[in-house]
């Protein structure tokens, strides 16, 4: 069954308590740069699209290629995405293999092999093999969705650079941690790792890059 906390404004306050209280990194941290914002996503088509326009490109440039995808598929679905044909959707700035992932994902939406809505009542582990079966979805942008868009309170997303940096940083150690030992560190918050990487990702900012 599917965790029946979900992150909220409470819950995330909750969470960043419980943390302090477990782990006194976390508690001078808090004290350093204060308590991370709830950051959240509506879940669904949108905001896996988003995930796979936002690949290996810039923020910015992210906004532009969105901008302009949400202008030709007017209203963005995955009906209207597959209508758009491929040098359409290479004009608004996706390349190749994001058009394949686009598509494929929108497609899978459209023939029901993936049932978007029912995520949410799914375990952890179950949505990330689920998502991760489509093209273009890795396991880091399938722990952001869990995360942001699902509200899980315990989601952890290790492969990303900047959570790497971060607890590095907040342990003082030596050597930036791999996912292996990310993963190992954030043992010790769990039920509460999805509190723990805001919290990191806003230590990582605040400290400096």
């Amino acid at each position: 069954m599917a965790p029946t906390v979900t992150l909220d404004k409470k819950t995330l306050a909750e969470g960043l308590r419980a943390l302090g209280n477990m782990d006194s990194d976390v508690a001078r941290a808090l004290k350093e740069v204060g308590a991370p914002d709830l950051r959240s996503r509506e879940p669904g088509f949108e905001a896996l699209l988003g995930a796979i326009v936002s690949q290996q490109i810039s923020k910015a440039a992210a906004r532009t290629v969105w901008n302009r995808l949400v202008a030709a598929a007017d209203p963005l679905g995955p009906e209207t995405v597959l209508a758009l044909d491929e040098d359409t959707l290479l004009a608004v700035g996706l390349g190749r293999k994001k058009v394949s992932y686009a598509r494929g994902l929108a497609e899978a939406v459209v023939t029901g092999s993936i049932d978007l809505a029912d995520l949410a009542n799914l375990p952890n582990e179950t949505v990330i093999e689920q998502l991760v079966a489509l093209k273009g979805i890795g396991r880091w942008s399938a722990e952001i969705y869990l995360l942001f868009a699902l509200g899980r309170p315990d989601a952890f997303p290790a492969d990303d650079l900047a959570l790497m940096i971060g607890a590095q940083r907040l342990k003082g150690l030596e050597n930036r941690p791999n996912r292996t030992a990310l993963t190992k560190l954030a043992e010790a918050w769990r039920p509460w790792r999805g509190p723990a990487a805001l919290l990191l990702w806003h230590y990582y900012s605040a400290t400096g890059r």
